[in-house]
């Protein structure tokens, strides 16, 4: 044998390789329970790539809840009043409309009135009366800016920090820096009822990381949990049973994948077979709102987006590292007429939640680590959207995508409650004071998780990449 090249063991091949999650496999060989061994399971373990790690520095956040307002709510309706607006509804602005996607014409007021909550005294509309019994524990963060005002690119760079190319997403991101706190149920999951978003999987994807760190999507229009989780349960063979045929497999994958080195997506199969026996001990308690009180259920209301918001409340204190909550599949926000009835629909769908998730979490001593963010990829136009041949036409009661300004709340984990941070102007066009692009929305929270932006990175194709690319700023002024 050549000297120069040092022995290694076949387990210790297996750590090496992508992470370990070949060994993962090869661990649960060697457990007669089938669940990870202590040692495999203890903090920082390079044979666990889903092991608890621990940040750059201390984190004032250690999970996160985003709730995403796909399609675009808009914010001059929701979190960012405009008296001016209002004065000038149905004429024409003193100053050029900014360019948006489609044409838009006069000012449009806003249909819903506005008023002050909390000791802060900061004004929300009524759409969302009951997330703002909390405003106190908000922070308001107006003048939020994008890069173009189509949907696709959109959804990609608040999700992946790319609005073109294939980059992980935060929820990725998140788990590979910090890992999970159960191995039994995934470190991310999205929940979306009805089916996908507009771009699908790319929105949790895990990109050039590892396949362990992608997004588990779950269609939460199904209650029964054999539904919401394919095959979580086999009704023709026992648990025992099951442990001995994936032993099998994994000792045939753990052959193969010895044969042909480094294969991301074998090892990415390898950590899903292992991960979904874990989770047949877990999912139906975690899933199942039915074993809250009744006074929970009944604070968090009815109705899907309610039952969603729940599940979050439990995964995040069975401690999953992120959750993300979509409204529904396509872009159930995106309202270029009618808005006034569409939007006044969608927020009665999720405001309630909304505003008992925070009274819940601050109850049970979680908010003050659990990050919760709540926008769209962009805003809406103050103006509105003329009509279009084939979509909205002869209805002139719709706003445009407006990405120059729009608003994203943040509560808990260490952000500055009861502060608005930054401005649009007078008529809620364009983000003029205190700019927060996403990328800085970005760094900012990877802050409050215990990251420095620039340093968390991984090495592919030759290069360190990052959430926040070659950009991004942390907004201390968000911060408590």
């Amino acid at each position: 044998m050549n000297s120069k090249f040092p022995t290694i063991s076949r387990r210790e091949l297996l750590s090496r390789s992508g992470l370990g999650f070949g060994s993962l496999g090869l661990a649960s060989l060697l457990n007669d329970d089938g669940l990870l061994s202590p040692e495999v399971r203890a903090a920082g373990s390079p044979i666990n790539p889903l092991a608890p790690k621990q940040p750059h520095f201390p984190a004032t956040a250690k999970r996160v809840i985003h709730i995403f307002l796909n399609g675009g709510c808009s914010h001059v309706d929701t979190f960012d009043p405009k008296p001016e607006l209002t004065r000038w509804h149905g004429k024409k602005l003193p100053t050029p409309n900014l360019k948006t996607e489609r044409p838009t014409g006069a000012a449009f007021g806003s249909p819903y009135k506005f008023r002050k909550y909390g000791e802060s005294g900061i004004e929300v509309s009524e759409l969302f009366h009951n997330t703002a019994q909390s405003i106190d524990e908000m922070c308001i963060v107006r003048s939020m800016h994008a890069n173009v005002p189509n949907h696709e690119p959109s959804l990609l760079l608040m999700n992946c920090g790319e609005a073109r190319l294939v980059r992980p997403s935060m929820g990725a991101w998140l788990t590979y820096g910090l890992g999970s706190e159960n191995q039994n149920l995934p470190g991310f999951i999205a929940m979306c009822p009805g089916g996908y978003p507009i771009q699908e999987s790319q929105n949790w994807q895990a990109g050039f990381l590892p396949g362990v760190y992608q997004g588990t999507h779950l269609d939460t229009n199904n209650t029964e949990l054999e539904k919401l989780i394919a095959n979580i349960r086999n009704g023709s063979v026992s648990r025992t049973n099951q442990r001995r045929q994936l032993d099998l497999l994994q000792e045939f994958n753990r052959q193969h994948l010895e044969k042909r080195g480094h294969d991301p997506q074998l090892e990415s199969r390898i950590q899903s077979f292992e991960l979904s026996y874990r989770m047949q001990r877990d999912a139906e308690d975690a899933f199942d709102v039915s074993r809250e009180p009744k006074h929970i259920q009944d604070a968090y209301g009815p109705g899907v987006q309610a039952r969603q918001i729940l599940i979050a409340r439990r995964l995040i204190e069975r401690g999953v590292r992120m959750v993300q909550l979509w409204h529904g599949a396509g872009q159930p926000w995106d309202n270029h007429d009618d808005i006034e009835k569409n939007h006044r629909r969608l927020a009665k769908q999720c405001d309630q939640a909304i505003g008992a998730l925070l009274k819940d979490l601050k109850e049970r001593g979680l908010l003050e680590d659990t990050l919760v963010i709540c926008g769209g990829e962009f805003g809406r136009t103050p103006v509105v959207e003329m009509p279009k041949k084939g979509s909205n036409a002869g209805k002139i009661n719709g706003r445009d995508h407006n990405h120059w300004g729009f608003t994203t709340w943040l509560a808990g984990g260490g952000v500055k409650g009861g502060h608005v941070h930054g401005a649009t102007d007078e008529f809620g066009f364009k983000a003029v004071e205190d700019k927060v692009h996403v990328h800085d929305l970005h760094a900012t929270m990877l802050k409050l998780l215990g990251f420095d932006h620039e340093k968390f990175t991984y090495r592919y194709a030759g290069r360190d990449f990052r959430l926040t690319d070659v950009h991004g700023h942390v907004v201390e002024d968000l911060i408590a």
